[in-house]
């Protein structure tokens, strides 16, 4: 005797309070609650396109009027309709709504100057270069990057206030090499003297805010520490929530970098912590951005004040004032004797694909080589090419089945974009170059770019340097930017 079949549900009748819309693409109904009284939910009261089973198709005064009822799509956000008699109701509620901008929103403070001029219109994508212009490119990026030093130094580090998350037989491949590299973020912060109290913490591209966290770990106790978590989008399973010490305080912005004004956030307007930019794989254009609102919008509205005359000063700073009182007292460890707006600076760079231009810190240094927007467009989309190589090669080594695992989920991380360029991938390109010169010519071009970045902190004072912070079995983008004020690098090395 066979089994009986199964009814599906979506054949009887709707599930009482919910709605009575049937989902053809889904052989069912509607699973969203109706308003009471209502048959429908609101997104398909008065649908065009309704369809009814025919065993319980009812057609009465209160279906007529919901059908009366005109839906219309919600202005803010085609995503969802709402009834066109409702609308003005909506719109002051509608989480699609802009609402109002916190103090520290400045409309592009840090994107740099705009010069429409400087940009064609329209570029041949990368995929339509003949090979006499690829060859044009590549002898301008050799030429430019002539002297520079293509290799930089190993500091990858460890820290012990990792040392039991690192030996947790629980994380897994991926877990440890995350903590791998905050273990050496954290170590080359501490080399760099950074890791202290009284100083507050800029994560730049926070997203859960483990950087923050882990920093948080290894000052255990210090005194008066603020954490400010920087990040455009909302996270889940954030960290910096849980964190509830006396002596430290997490404060999370939303808000892209290139509108933040830090001299505006109050813990730093008003209580004048030294600023240590931090970041773990900040994309692209969001560390230009990132530095310039650190030494150029930040460190720059300190150096103006500083410029005030005396009696202005002391007549509109009253933080100024107080900080004097306690240093007349005595009390040296209120206020540091080398105070300085942004103490330093370390930043694990990544996605050099994703830099633009108009943002870009280092366009006096391009334009000392000869260089402009055009060819910093091709070396930009060019320096995928460093990471597309070394994954090539990666696959084709023993790596094991769950090293390549990890190597994946880096690239989900940080959308890495070696081979997923938008005007093409490098198998489109022409057949002149091998996988290993693409990737020597990769390297270059991110060498280049980031040697703008170098001289653009040198010019506003300070002391920076690239090193690799982690082996590159852990991330292909293993390069680490770390800056301090030259003026206090240079007594470190005469105290050496």
């Amino acid at each position: 005797m066979e089994a009986p079949v199964a009814t599906s549900p979506a054949i009887g009748f709707p599930t009482d309070g919910r709605c009575s819309y049937f989902v053809e693409k889904k052989k069912r109904f509607c699973r969203m609650v109706a308003a009471a009284g209502k048959r429908f939910c609101g997104e398909h009261a008065g649908s065009a396109e309704v369809c009814y089973r025919p065993t319980f198709l009812r057609i009465g005064t209160e279906l007529r009027e919901e059908n009366a009822r005109k839906r219309i799509l919600c202005p803010l956000d085609p995503k969802h309709t709402v009834y066109e008699d409702q609308l003005a109701k909506h719109l002051k509620k509608c989480n699609s709504r802009e609402k109002p901008k916190p103090d520290f929103f400045i409309q592009d403070i840090n994107a740099g100057l705009k010069d429409e001029t400087e940009i064609p219109e329209q570029l041949v994508p990368f995929s339509s270069l003949s090979e006499e212009q690829l060859e044009n490119l590549i002898k301008k990026l050799r030429k430019a990057s002539e002297g520079l030093n293509s290799t930089h130094e190993d500091h990858i580090m460890s820290h012990p206030a990792l040392h039991d998350a690192l030996n947790d037989p629980r994380n897994g491949d991926c877990a440890v090499k995350h903590l791998k590299q905050q273990a050496s973020i954290l170590g080359n912060i501490e080399k760099l003297k950074l890791l202290g109290p009284r100083r507050c913490f800029v994560e730049f591209g926070a997203g859960k805010g483990k950087l923050s966290h882990w920093v948080d770990i290894a000052l255990k106790d210090a005194e008066n520490v603020h954490f400010i978590l920087v990040e455009k989008v909302t996270t889940r399973f954030k960290v910096d929530g849980k964190h509830r010490k006396k002596n430290s305080v997490f404060e999370r912005l939303q808000i892209d970098i290139q509108h933040l004004c830090l001299n505006r956030i109050p813990v730093l307007r008003e209580g004048r912590l030294p600023v240590v930019g931090i970041g773990k794989h900040l994309c692209g254009v969001a560390t230009d951005l990132a530095l310039r609102c650190l030494v150029e919008t930040y460190a720059a509205s300190f150096k103006e004040k500083d410029e005030e005359p005396l009696a202005k000063r002391v007549k509109n700073d009253k933080t100024e004032k107080e900080s004097n009182t306690l240093a007349k007292e005595g009390n040296e460890k209120a206020v540091p004797e080398t105070w300085t707006p942004v103490a330093g600076i370390v930043i694990a760079l990544c996605c050099h694909h994703r830099c633009e231009w108009r943002h870009y810190v280092g366009k006096e240094y391009f334009k000392a080589l000869g260089l402009g927007a055009v060819e910093f467009y091709y070396f930009q989309r060019m320096s995928s090419w460093a990471t597309c190589g070394m994954r090539t090669s990666l696959e084709a080594s023993d790596v094991t089945p769950e090293k390549k695992i990890a190597q994946r989920g880096e690239n989900e991380e940080h959308d890495d974009g070696g081979d997923r360029l938008t005007d093409g991938s490098t198998d489109s390109l022409p057949g002149i170059l091998t996988a290993e010169e693409k990737k020597k010519i990769g390297h270059l071009c991110k060498l280049l770019i980031d040697q703008g970045r170098l001289q653009y902190l040198q010019q506003k004072g300070f002391s920076p340097a690239l090193q690799y912070y982690t082996d590159p079995l852990v991330s292909l983008e293993n390069v680490l930017l770390t800056a301090v004020p030259a003026h206090l690098s240079s007594q470190e090395k005469n105290h050496q």
